[in-house]
């Protein structure tokens, strides 16, 4: 990279808004560079700016040579367009051995200042960059560079997990993504929802299912200790030399009557080596491989002094909260072991989970809708041109399913009449997978109901106890519980909820018929032990959500770092 020049008088570059089409641009805060969106994403394209000096920075996704200019489109990220700049190679000449054929490279990075100006007529661009001064150059080897010009697919960018984000749909994605976490704090924060950090480690399995990645060091302990035990045998040797040479000196400063003072410090010295040798030799008794006790594995030696994993959901923690602080929600990570190679499962992802004090299965249902509402309205006010890239890239009925889902509302059923309406379905469409009471719905039961039978969003209550979780609300029937899904065209199910257990004999009872041992639930039935309160919650996949917005098909390319059975990138 060659050195950057001083930085432009600041009258040169004053920020002042950009609704005024004759204003000038700002430099971004903390960045020496002006935002390509600002300049051509103006009501004018940026025509309003021509003439003014400004500094950007951005890395070449086109770049030809034609006579003496180079013409670049430069992406900065922070729009799915590009600004054309324009470089003349006599400039190319004064930064040393680069050539005019490293600065059009897809792939370089270039900061360079220069003046706007309109281009001639009949072209595309509204606005392009005339480069004085050329700050900063980060060239690529084009024979080496991955991504390749031509069109290529997103399977064949997970390859490049690294530089991936450099490509118009992962940029894309990403900035979406990004709207979304954003309107998910907006959300809940306007509603007064406080946002609680629940922990990624945890000892509980919320949804009993088994498939979680366990936390443990005693592996690598275990690895250490046979290390060390193959020292063991030489450095016994030697502590026992050692220890018999201290003992002698002391014996013969004894009996040479030396000072109590050399005395006392070869004792000292004695009584260390001993010590040594004492745990070198319990050490050695100590027997390689994983830690036994009763023929089990002892995870009282391990570092948390009990199995521990990563969690699935956060559920269990913010409930803790929202016993006490009413309104909370949690938005992190999630991780399950499941073997899947599905377009829909990750073994890494992200759940936004609000838990609502004193709200029951209706009012859990009412807030599902209008996160969701709101999440699509966000996207199509904030996120337009992104939208309409996936449009015509993706998804041509991606703008058309936001608004139809932003402005209609849910419908509402039962899971019984939900499997009669499929059981009569069933008598004219083909489901691979068999309807009937009691067998939970399949994706292309969920698709069949929001595509088919109603184009909508549909909201799915009071489904068969034995096939969810311990912790919903056992309904009077005793062979239903308080649980709903939210079920959306393109993905089926984008949220799964219920209102809680709040009767302590009930819950306890679920978790033993769970098969599930009590003693690590034991400060979850203290929740319903001391001062109960009837509570309800949901749990969003974001990355289902981001598929539904996107019309992405697999969720491995709307997750930054995809992690699958075989696969951890980075």
């Amino acid at each position: 990279m060659s050195g950057s020049s001083s930085a432009p008088p600041a009258d040169e570059l004053a920020a002042v808004s950009l609704t005024d089409s004759g204003a000038a641009v700002s430099e971004a805060e903390f960045s020496q560079r002006v935002l390509i969106r600002s300049i051509i994403r103006r009501p004018d394209g940026g025509a309003g700016l021509a003439g003014q000096k400004i500094r950007v920075g951005g890395w070449v996704k086109k770049g030809r040579k034609q006579r003496a200019i180079a013409f670049l489109e430069v992406n900065d990220g922070s729009c799915e367009a590009n600004l054309q700049v324009l470089v003349d190679a006599e400039l190319v000449t004064t930064l040393g051995e680069v050539t005019v054929g490293q600065i059009v490279a897809t792939g370089t990075c270039v900061h360079v200042e220069g003046t706007l100006k309109v281009p001639p007529e009949g072209t595309v661009q509204r606005i392009e960059l005339n480069v004085e001064k050329v700050l900063d150059l980060g060239t690529v080897n084009a024979a080496k560079y991955p991504l390749p010009k031509t069109k290529f697919t997103l399977e064949f960018i997970r390859d490049y997990v690294h530089l991936r984000p450099r490509t118009n749909a992962i940029s894309a994605i990403a900035r979406l993504r990004n709207a979304l976490a954003y309107a998910t704090h907006t959300f809940f924060q306007k509603h007064g929802f406080l946002y609680v950090h629940t922990p990624i480690i945890t000892t509980s399995d919320c949804e009993g299912a088994g498939e979680m990645f366990q936390v443990t060091t005693l592996i690598n302990d275990a690895e250490k200790l046979e290390k060390e035990l193959t020292k063991i045998p030489a450095d016994l040797v030697a502590a026992k030399i050692l220890a018999k040479d201290k003992g002698e000196i002391v014996a013969q400063l004894k009996s040479a009557k030396a000072s109590d003072a050399e005395i006392s410090a070869a004792v000292s010295e004695l009584k260390i080596a001993k010590e040594n040798l004492k745990k070198l030799e319990e050490k050695s008794k100590l027997k390689p491989g994983i830690p036994q006790k009763n023929g089990k594995i002892d995870y009282g030696q391990d570092f948390f002094a009990r199995q521990a994993f990563l969690t699935v959901s956060g559920q269990l923690q913010v409930e803790t909260y929202a016993c006490a602080l009413s309104s909370v929600y949690t938005f992190g990570p999630t991780f399950r072991a499941e073997h899947s190679h599905t377009t829909r499962h990750l073994a890494e992802f992200w759940m936004v989970e609000p838990e609502i004090a004193f709200a029951d299965i209706q009012d859990d249902m009412n807030c599902a809708e209008a996160f969701v509402k709101f999440l699509c309205q966000w996207l199509l006010d904030n996120c337009r041109d992104d939208m309409e890239f996936m449009v015509e890239k993706f998804d041509k009925n991606a703008i058309d399913r936001l608004e139809m889902v932003a402005a209609t509302g849910f419908v509402r059923l039962s899971y019984t009449d939900a499997v009669a309406i499929l059981e009569e379905a069933s008598k004219e469409t083909n489901f691979e997978n068999k309807v009937e009471w009691g067998v939970d719905l399949a994706s292309e039961h969920e698709r069949y109901l929001t595509e088919v039978k109603y184009k909508k969003p549909v909201i799915v209550y009071n489904y068969p106890k034995g096939i969810k979780a311990f912790y919903m609300k056992v309904n009077a029937d005793n062979k239903t519980v308080a649980a709903m899904d939210v079920l959306v065209p393109k993905v089926g199910e984008l949220i799964g909820g219920s209102q809680r257990e709040e009767r302590y004999e009930v819950i306890r009872d679920r978790i033993l018929e769970m098969g599930l041992p009590l003693e690590p639930y034991e400060w979850y039935l203290d929740l319903r032990r001391f001062g109960t309160v009837k509570h309800s919650g949901f749990g969003l996949g974001f990355e289902r959500m981001i598929l539904f917005a996107t019309g992405i098909d697999n969720i491995r390319d709307v997750i930054p770092f995809p992690r699958y059975p075989g696969r951890a990138d980075l």
